[in-house]
C-alpha cells in the first residue's frame, strides 16, 4: 500500500512489534484527500470566486503541506502540520513577505515578534497543540542546522513561526507526545497537490463548534482581469459553541444539537493565507486581517478564551530577502486588492467548514467522545432552505 506523502503517520509511540500494523490501520482509515467528500461534493454553496485545482493552500505554486498523526491508545491524539511557504529545496532559502494579525491573542504564534519587524517570513509554519510549541519549534532549528550546515541557511529558520490550539478533551496533552522526529518528518512529507483534511496532523485532536474539527484547507483563483492571482487558506479549527455555527449563512447550530460538549466558550483558531500576487508586508497584513471576516461567516465571536491567530505570506518577490545592494520588487496597488480580500474572506470560510465536514466522530482521553458533522442532516437543511447546490 502507497501512503499519501502529504499524510506521514509516525509509530514512534507505538512499540516496534506492533509499528506496521499501526501505520497500516491508519493509512486505511485516512485515504488520500481527494477521495473524501469536501463541502462542494455535498452541495454546499460558497461565495466569492472559484477554487483552484485542489481547493487548497497548494494551488499556489511552492506551497507544500505535510502532517504527522499521533493516535495511539486511548488517550494520544494529537500530531503536527507544517506549510512550507517555498518548498523543501534551494528556494527554501527565499525568505516570503509576510504578516499576521492577533484577532483574540489567548494562543501562541512563535516568531511574530520578528515578522512584524522586518516583514519576512523564515521558514515553515508549524501548527501542533499548545504544549508542543516548544518541542516543535526546537526541532525546526535543529532541522535546518543539521540538514544545511553551518553555513548559508544558518539564520533561515533562526526564529521558527510555530502556532498552536489546544486538544486537551480529546488528547494528553501533558504527555507531551509530540517529539523533534514528528516535526522532522512533517517538513520532509510536505507535499503539493491535495492535502489531507479533518482528523490529521496537528488537527488530529481539534474540535470545532463542538463537532469534530481539525485541519481544512481551500483556495480562490482570481479572474484574468483582477491579476489572475491565487490565493490559498490552510486552518486549524478548534474554537466555538454550536449555537454560533453558521454554514451558508444558516444557523445550522441551533438545530444540531447532539452530542453538546462544551458548558462554556473554548477553543482557537489558526489561518494560514497564502497568494502568489505581489503584495509587501504592509499588505500581508491586511491580507491576514481579512481572514477574520472568513472566520466571523462561520459564526465565531472570537471569544475571550480563543486564540485567534493569522499569518499570511506571499511567494512573489523571491529576492525580498537579498543583503547585497538594492532589490527590485513588485507591489501591487493597495487599490487593486478588493479582490485579494474577497478571495481570502471565501478560502477562509470554506477551509472552516471543509475542516468540519472532514471531521470524524472520534473518542480520546477519558472516554470523551466529539461527534463529527451529520453531513446528511445538513444537506436536508440546505434543500429545506433552498440552498443545496446541484453536485
Amino acid at each position: 500500500m502507497k501512503i499519501n506523502p502529504a499524510v506521514l503517520v509516525s509509530p514512534a509511540e507505538v512499540s516496534m512489534r506492533h509499528a506496521a500494523l499501526f501505520v497500516l490501520v491508519l493509512a486505511l482509515a485516512l485515504p488520500a484527500a481527494a477521495a473524501e467528500p469536501r463541502a462542494r461534493d455535498l452541495g454546499i454553496p460558497f461565495d466569492f470566486g472559484s477554487p483552484g485545482r485542489f481547493n487548497a493552500i497548494t494551488d499556489v505554486a511552492g506551497v507544500e503541506v505535510g502532517h504527522v498523526t499521533l493516535i495511539e491508545g486511548d488517550a494520544v491524539r494529537t500530531g503536527v502540520t507544517a506549510v512550507l511557504p517555498r518548498g523543501k529545496g534551494d528556494a527554501a532559502a527565499s525568505q516570503c513577505f509576510g504578516g499576521w494579525f492577533s484577532l483574540n491573542g489567548n494562543g501562541e504564534m512563535t516568531g511574530t515578534a520578528w515578522l512584524e519587524e522586518s516583514g519576512l517570513l523564515e521558514g515553515p509554519v508549524m501548527i501542533t497543540n499548545t504544549n508542543s510549541v516548544g518541542v516543535v519549534r526546537d526541532a525546526v532549528i535543529s532541522y535546518a542546522a543539521r540538514r544545511w550546515g553551518p553555513k548559508g541557511y544558518q539564520e533561515l529558520w533562526s526564529l521558527p513561526v510555530v502556532a498552536e490550539t489546544w486538544d486537551g478533551h480529546l488528547n494528553d496533552v501533558y504527555g507531551m507526545h509530540v517529539k523533534p522526529e514528528h516535526a522532522f518528518r512533517a517538513i520532509d512529507g510536505a507535499a503539493s497537490g491535495p492535502v489531507a483534511e479533518g482528523n490529521v496532523g496537528g488537527g488530529t485532536g481539534m474540535i470545532c463548534y463542538e463537532f469534530k474539527g481539525g485541519i481544512g484547507t481551500a483556495s480562490r483563483v482570481l479572474d484574468a482581469k483582477a491579476g489572475g492571482y491565487t490565493v490559498g487558506v490552510l486552518v486549524q479549527a478548534n474554537f466555538g459553541l454550536r449555537h454560533q455555527l453558521r454554514i451558508a449563512g444558516l444557523p445550522m447550530g441551533r438545530e444540531l444539537r447532539e452530542g453538546l460538549v462544551y458548558s462554556k466558550e473554548t477553543g482557537s483558531i489558526i489561518i494560514v493565507v497564502a497568494t502568489d500576487a505581489p503584495l509587501l508586508p504592509h499588505q500581508m497584513k491586511r491580507m491576514a486581517r481579512r481572514a477574520a471576516l472568513g472566520l466571523a461567516r462561520t459564526g465565531s465571536v472570537a471569544g475571550n478564551g480563543s486564540g485567534d491567530l493569522f499569518v499570511a505570506f506571499s511567494t512573489a518577490n523571491a529576492k525580498a530577502a537579498d543583503k547585497e545592494g538594492t532589490t527590485a520588487l513588485q507591489m501591487l496597488p493597495n487599490d487593486r486588492m478588493g479582490p485579494l480580500f474577497e478571495a481570502t474572506v471565501g478560502a477562509t470560510e470554506e477551509a472552516i467548514v471543509n475542516a468540519l465536514v472532514a471531521g470524524r466522530t472520534m473518542r480520546g482521553r477519558d472516554g470523551h467522545e466529539v461527534l463529527g458533522l451529520p453531513l446528511e442532516k445538513v444537506r436536508e437543511i440546505l434543500r429545506r432552505h433552498g440552498l443545496l447546490a446541484a453536485r
